[in-house]
């Protein structure tokens, strides 16, 4: 199935009719809620093992964040799904829309490298921070605030 195909029969199912009408506003919200669970519970995370707050434990800050980034990423996913259906012929195309799965996947693969290489050492953070983590941290940072930026630019391209 061609592009053109996929994203006609997704909105043009069922599932991309209501996405379209009604439920479109609630999955806006949920994903903005979601965003700001994500950005806001990882961001301030991410800082931290940038480098900034360093007077905030590394380990509690993780433990108490991480799952309000997860569950914002997980109200995420199917609001995306809802507001893709509703609009697939012309997001498949999208060369915004793209570029933001694009960021995401590499944001996911990101966050699953950092978690395997850092995340047993997460204690060691305060005394001695990797330079590698450092970066990875950052580049967290960035490409969530990319995702979340092409995202809003999504409607004005």
């Amino acid at each position: 199935m061609d592009l053109n195909a996929f994203g006609h029969a997704v909105q043009s199912s069922s599932f991309g009719v209501w996405a379209g009408g009604e439920a479109y506003p609630f999955a806006n919200l949920v994903h903005i809620l979601g965003l700001i669970m994500l950005v806001g519970g990882i961001g301030i995370l991410d800082l931290r093992l940038a480098g900034l707050f360093r007077r905030l434990p590394a380990a509690p800050l993780a433990s108490a964040l991480t799952p309000i980034a997860l569950a914002g990423l997980l109200l995420m996913i199917p609001s995306g799904v809802t507001m893709f259906a509703a609009d697939a012929s012309a997001l498949i195309h999208s060369t915004t829309f793209r570029t933001k799965l694009l960021l995401i996947a590499l944001a996911l693969a990101n966050a699953a490298a950092f978690r395997f290489l850092w995340h047993a050492r997460i204690e060691q953070w305060d005394a001695d921070p990797p330079a590698w983590g450092r970066l990875m941290a950052a580049a967290s940072l960035l490409l969530w605030l990319s995702v979340a930026s092409l995202g809003r630019w999504i409607a004005y391209s």
